[in-house]
């Protein structure tokens, strides 16, 4: 195994553990294609980061940011559905940023590319991941209330907008940190896939952030490796894995029920 492959399996681990535990509350939530329309708006910020030669990840992190507080204000003054939103700007950041990136680096952009994973890419990764999971886990209970009553969280002292904002802001940087794996198509399934396979397998609200992290964990780990022995792209053999823990899950819940 090459330095770049082991540094990108690192990565994966840590960002597919953040984005399997982050993406629970995403399912919870019913914004599933929220969290992959969201990657999208990352490609005019990895453009802008080619063009000007910086590290790609500030560019993606500071459009996805800008996206989701738009997307908390907008949702929290008008009668919007976030999804609304989300799609408006989904579809505005990808024109766009298929007019700036390069040709010859759009395929990565949109794809991903283990081979270009670098140690400060990988130590990045981890030092984002860990703290993106100790917040979630702080404010998961918080949210989950908000989904079952906004006004029984408000009756218990829970600022409502605040945990929303703070659960955006999550998302926004499982997203910045998984594109370099995965790439801005397939990141969203990375988030999604593995929540969506635990959600009827998991027992109680613990059980499911956990097992969705493990999931993804293993999603993002057997698809590296699998990339790195038959020389083929590391985003959709990541997404393959998932997809393919989740019809096993379903199967599992057929069977059982």
């Amino acid at each position: 195994m090459t330095d770049a492959a082991a540094y990108s399996l690192v990565a994966g681990i840590s960002v597919g553990f953040a984005a399997g535990y982050v993406g629970s509350l995403m399912v919870l939530k019913r914004m599933a294609l929220v969290g992959d329309a969201l990657s999208h708006v990352a490609l005019p910020g990895l453009a802008l980061g080619i063009l000007f030669n910086f590290n790609p990840f500030f560019g993606a992190f500071a459009f996805l940011f800008s996206a989701a507080v738009l997307t908390w204000y907008i949702e929290k003054t008008t009668k919007l559905f976030p999804e609304s939103i989300i799609g408006v700007l989904f579809v505005t950041a990808l024109a766009v940023g298929i007019l700036l990136t390069p040709e010859v680096d759009l395929l990565e952009a949109l794809f991903g590319d283990i081979t270009t994973v670098s140690l400060v890419d990988a130590l990045l990764a981890v030092a984002i991941s860990a703290p993106i999971v100790v917040v979630a886990r702080l404010v998961y209970r918080r949210v989950v209330l908000g989904i079952l009553s906004e006004e029984l969280a408000r009756s218990t002292g829970i600022n409502v907008a605040l945990v929303n904002f703070v659960y955006l802001f999550l998302v926004t940087l499982v997203v910045a940190v998984g594109i370099k794996i995965v790439g801005t198509v397939l990141v969203g399934a990375l988030v999604v896939v593995p929540a969506a396979a635990m959600k009827n397998v998991s027992r109680n609200l613990s059980s499911y952030a956990l097992l969705s992290g493990l999931t993804g964990t293993v999603s993002a780990g057997s698809g590296i490796l699998l990339a790195n022995y038959l020389g083929l792209p590391a985003g959709p053999l990541v997404v393959s894995v998932g997809t393919a823990i989740f019809a096993g899950a379903l199967l599992a819940d057929w069977i059982a029920s």
